[in-house]
C-alpha cells in the first residue's frame, strides 16, 4: 500500500532545493545549520488573499500562509506583488468613508514616519556610545574624584584646565590611578601602577562584553556589515536584528573600544542602526509583515548607521547604496537621505565630543596641493592596496583555522587572550596606547604653535626642518603599524564587537604621515627642486607640504582596499575634512588602492567573509561569463526522480505521505503523471498550514478525500480539501536550453529564490539560488579568469 502511495509521487523535486550551509567564523554562533529554504513563487492575484477558501465553503484566516523560516531566502517578486495588492486595496477603499481617506494617508506617509523614528533613536544611541565609550576609555589611564562620570576632557574643564595631555599631569582635578593610590606620578614604581590597572581594565572590560556576548546575543558579535548584506540581498536570520542583539552590541561595542582592542565601533553602527530599524518597523505592518519592504528602511538604518559614526550623512547613503544594500529604488534613495540628515542632527545636537563636529577626528586644511603630489598620493594608494590585500589573507587564514582548531570553541578565552597581548604591548607606545579615533586626528591634524607632540617638533617654524622628536615618532608610529596590523588580523572575527573601519584608517594614516614628512623635508631641504616649481621654501611663504593631507589619503587608500568602497568612501573622507580641493588626491588613491587590490586578491574583507560563512548571497557587481545552459545546472538530472502533485488525482493521504517523506520545500503541480505539463506551483509550509487548519474546519474530511487544486464544481463524497488559493499559478519558468548569465541575471535583478526548468511545456526540474551559487564557485574553481570579472 505504502509503496503505490509513493509511486503517485514519483515526479517532483528531489535537489537540494534551497538549502543553506552556514559555518561560523566569529560572526555567526558556534553551530553549523543546515537548512532548507522554501522555494516561493506564488502568482500576483491568486496567493496574495489574506483568506483561504476551502472545501466547506467557508473562509478562513490562516496564520502564518506566505510567511519565512529562519534561514530562508525570501522571495522578492511574491512580497513586491503583494505590497502592491495591498496598496490596490487601499487606494479602492480610501473613498468609501473617512477613517479609510484617514487610513490611505497613514500608509502613503507611514515610510517616511518610520526612518524619521530610526533616524532620531540610531542619533541619540551613538551618541550614548560615543559618551560611554570617551568615559570607559579614561578609566584606563585615572578617575575624577569629584565627580567619576566625567571623563578626563570633561574632568578637566569643570576646573577651566582645558589643555590636558596624557601623562602629563597638568590637570589637577584628574587623578592618575598612580596619584590616587601613591600620591605621585612620576617614577619606576608610578609606571608600573598605571600599567596593571591600564591592564586590569582592559581585561575587565573584555571579560564583560565576551561573556555578555555568549550569555546573552551570540549575534551581537563581529561587524555585522557581511551579515547586514546577505539579510538586505534577502536572506532571513530570526534574532540577528533584534532588542538582545541591539542592547547587548551597543554595551558590547563600548566595552571593546575601551579596551584598546584593534577594532572600531563604525562598522558595528550599522549593525545596530539595522537592529534600531528591523524593531521600528514592526510598528508599521506594511513593513513588519512584509521582508521585502522591510528591507527598504534596513536600507535606510544601514545609511544612519554610517551617518552618525563618521558624521557624513551623504556618505551614509552612498555607502548603503554601493556596499550593502541590495534593492535600491528611488523612494529608498530618498527617505536613506532623510534618515542619515535626521541621525547626524540628532547626533550633533547632543554632542557627545564637545565641539562642533559629530565626530572626534575632524579636521580641516587651507593649504592647496600641488600638481607633482599625484605621485605620491598615487604611491600611498598602490600601497594601501598592498597592505589591505595582506590584511584580507591573513584575517580569512586565522578566521579559517579558528573554525577547524580548538581555539573556537573557547572564545572567551582566544578574547581575554588577545586583549592581554595587546595591552602588554600597546602601553609602552604612546601612539598606541591612546585611543585610536584620537591617534587618527592626531595623525590627520596639522602642526600650530599650540601642538606638543613630537610630531610637531620642528626646528625652524617656516622652513619645518624635522627635529630629533619628529624622527623619534616616525619610529614609535613604523612600530605602531606593525602592531596595529598584527592585532588586528587576530582580533577581527572574534566573538566580540568588531569593526574594521578604524583600525585600517589608523593603518593609513600612519603610512601616509610618514610619507607625508618624507615629502616634507624633501621640500624643506631642496625647495628648488624642477617640481616642486619655486612654490616652496620662498621668504615668508608657509610650508607647501601638508603631512596630515598625507596621512588623511593614505587612511582612504587603506580602507578603500579593505572594503573596496570608491564614491562612498571619497565623500566621507571630504565630509570628515571639510575641504572640496582633496577630492582630486583622495579618488586617486582609492582608485589605485581598488585597483591593487583586485589585482592581488578579487574580494574585500566583507565579500570575503560572506564566502567563508557561506552565506547566500549573489553580487551584483560580478559578471558571469560562461556557456552553460539550464539543463547542465537544474536539479535533478532525470525528470523521473522529481516529486510533485497532481492537480486532482491525489488523496489527502497521498498528500501527507509526501511531505512525511521528503523535506523539499516546494512541490509543483502537473495535470497528471502521465502528461507532467506543468499547472503550478505550492509551498510545503503553506501547504501544511493548509492541511493543518482543513482537518480543524471541515467536516467528512478523510484520508481518501481528494484534494483538488482546481475549481470543482460537481458533488464529490468523502469531501474533497480544495487548495486552489494556495497555488502559484504563474511561477517563474525558462526552458531548458536558456543560457546560464541570463538564469544568473533573473536570479540578481529579480531576486528569485527558484525557477522551474521546462521542454515545450513539461516540467523538467527546478534551479534554486543554492545551485546557482554552487554552480559559480565550481566553474571559479576550475579557470577563475573565465568566469568572474569585476
Amino acid at each position: 500500500m505504502i509503496a503505490k502511495k509513493l509511486a503517485a509521487r514519483n515526479v517532483g523535486i528531489s535537489s537540494d532545493d534551497d538549502m543553506i550551509d552556514i559555518t561560523t567564523s566569529g560572526t555567526m554562533t558556534e553551530r553549523t545549520l543546515n537548512q532548507r529554504s522554501p522555494i516561493n513563487l506564488p502568482g500576483i492575484d491568486v496567493i496574495f488573499a489574506a483568506t483561504l477558501n476551502f472545501g466547506s465553503g467557508e473562509t478562513e484566516d490562516i496564520p502564518g500562509i506566505g510567511q519565512y523560516e529562519d534561514f530562508h531566502t525570501i522571495d522578492w517578486q511574491r512580497d513586491i506583488a503583494r505590497d502592491r495588492q495591498r496598496h490596490r486595496y487601499i487606494l479602492k477603499r480610501r473613498q468609501n468613508s473617512f477613517i479609510d481617506l484617514i487610513k490611505s494617508a497613514h500608509d502613503a506617509w507611514s515610510g517616511w514616519l518610520c526612518v524619521l523614528l530610526v533616524g532620531l533613536v540610531t542619533g541619540t544611541v551613538a551618541a550614548i556610545i560615543d559618551i560611554g565609550t570617551s568615559w570607559m576609555s579614561d578609566l584606563k589611564f585615572g578617575i575624577c574624584p569629584q565627580a567619576f562620570w566625567l571623563n578626563m576632557e570633561q574632568c578637566c574643564w569643570s576646573s577651566n584646565e582645558t589643555s590636558i595631555e596624557l601623562d602629563k599631569g597638568n590637570c589637577s582635578q584628574w587623578l592618575y590611578w598612580s596619584e590616587f593610590l601613591t600620591s605621585s606620578n612620576y617614577g619606576t614604581f608610578a609606571y608600573i601602577i598605571s600599567y596593571l590597572f591600564y591592564i586590569a581594565w582592559a581585561l575587565l572590560f573584555a571579560a564583560l562584553a565576551a561573556g555578555l556576548v555568549r550569555m546573552f546575543a551570540p549575534y551581537a558579535c563581529g561587524s555585522g556589515v557581511p551579515e547586514i548584506k546577505t539579510i538586505l540581498s534577502g536572506f532571513i536570520i530570526r534574532g540577528y536584528l533584534g532588542k538582545w542583539t541591539l542592547l547587548i552590541k551597543s554595551v558590547g561595542i563600548m566595552m571593546c573600544v575601551s579596551a584598546g582592542l584593534s577594532l572600531g565601533k563604525e562598522g558595528p553602527m550599522v549593525h545596530i542602526a539595522s537592529c534600531i530599524g528591523n524593531i521600528l518597523s514592526y510598528l508599521f505592518p506594511k513593513y513588519g509583515r512584509n521582508e521585502a519592504k522591510k528591507r527598504e528602511i534596513l536600507s535606510a538604518a544601514a545609511a544612519a548607521g554610517v551617518s552618525v559614526a563618521f558624521g557624513a550623512p551623504i556618505g551614509g547613503v552612498l555607502f548603503s547604496l554601493e556596499e550593502v544594500s541590495y534593492y535600491f529604488p528611488l523612494k529608498t534613495l530618498w527617505r536613506s537621505f532623510f534618515c542619515a540628515l535626521v541621525a547626524a542632527f540628532v547626533l550633533s545636537s547632543i554632542n557627545p565630543f564637545g565641539n562642533e563636529h559629530s565626530v572626534m577626528f575632524y579636521v580641516e586644511y587651507h593649504r592647496p596641493w600641488m600638481f607633482f603630489e599625484l605621485i605620491p598620493f598615487i604611491g600611498l594608494g598602490i600601497i594601501g592596496g598592498v597592505i589591505a590585500t595582506i590584511f584580507i589573507k591573513c584575517n580569512i587564514r586565522w578566521c579559517r583555522f579558528r573554525k577547524s582548531s580548538i581555539l573556537g570553541q573557547y572564545p572567551v578565552l582566544e578574547v581575554l587572550l588577545l586583549t592581554a597581548v595587546t595591552a602588554v604591548l600597546s602601553y609602552p607606545n604612546p601612539y598606541t596606547r591612546m585611543g585610536t579615533s584620537k591617534l587618527i586626528y592626531l595623525l590627520f591634524s596639522q602642526c600650530d604653535v599650540s601642538s606638543h607632540d613630537g610630531l610637531c617638533d620642528y626646528t625652524t617654524e617656516k622652513a619645518n626642518v624635522a627635529g630629533p622628536g619628529v624622527y623619534t615618532s616616525m619610529i614609535l608610529l613604523s612600530m605602531a603599524f606593525i602592531l596595529k596590523l598584527v592585532t588586528t588580523i587576530f582580533t577581527f572575527g572574534i566573538k566580540v564587537p568588531c569593526g574594521l573601519f578604524i583600525p585600517s584608517l589608523a593603518m593609513g594614516g600612519i603610512t601616509g604621515r610618514i610619507v607625508g614628512i618624507f615629502m616634507q623635508q624633501l621640500a624643506a631641504k631642496h625647495p628648488h627642486l624642477w617640481f616642486f616649481d619655486n612654490s616652496c621654501g620662498l621668504p615668508g611663504q608657509e610650508d607647501c607640504i601638508t603631512p596630515g593631507l598625507y596621512a588623511m589619503v593614505g587612511a582612504a587608500a587603506v580602507l578603500g582596499g579593505v572594503t573596496r568602497m570608491t564614491v562612498s568612501l571619497v565623500v566621507i573622507m571630504f565630509e570628515l575634512t571639510g575641504g572640496v580641493r582633496y577630492i582630486v588626491p583622495l579618488m586617486a588613491a582609492v582608485m589605485a588602492s581598488k585597483w591593487v587590490g583586485d589585482a592581488l586578491g578579487k574580494e574585500g574583507m566583507y565579500d570575503a567573509h560572506i564566502q567563508l560563512n557561506g552565506y547566500p548571497f549573489l553580487d551584483s557587481k560580478e559578471e558571469i561569463v560562461h556557456t552553460a545552459l539550464a539543463a547542465d545546472v537544474m536539479q535533478p538530472r532525470r525528470a523521473e526522480s522529481l516529486n510533485v502533485l497532481t492537480q486532482s488525482s491525489m488523496s489527502l493521504e497521498d498528500i501527507e505521505i509526501l511531505l512525511k517523506e521528503t523535506e523539499h520545500n516546494g512541490f509543483p503541480v502537473v495535470i497528471s503523471r502521465e502528461s507532467q505539463y506543468l499547472v503550478g506551483y505550492v509551498l510545503r509550509r503553506d501547504l501544511q498550514l493548509a492541511i493543518e487548519n482543513a482537518k480543524r474546519t471541515i467536516d467528512g474530511l478523510l484520508p481518501e478525500s481528494l484534494v483538488f487544486f482546481t475549481d470543482v464544481t460537481q458533488q464529490i463524497m468523502p469531501s474533497p480539501l480544495k487548495l486552489k488559493k494556495i497555488l502559484d499559478m504563474a511561477p517563474i519558468t525558462i526552458t531548458d536550453q536558456t543560457p546560464m548569465e541570463t538564469v544568473v541575471d533573473m536570479f540578481r535583478k529579480l531576486g528569485l529564490r527558484q525557477t522551474l526548468v521546462t521542454h515545450n511545456g513539461r516540467l523538467l526540474g527546478v534551479i534554486t539560488k543554492k545551485d546557482i551559487l554552487r554552480y559559480i564557485k565550481q566553474v571559479d574553481n576550475e579557470d577563475p579568469s573565465s568566469v568572474l570579472f569585476h
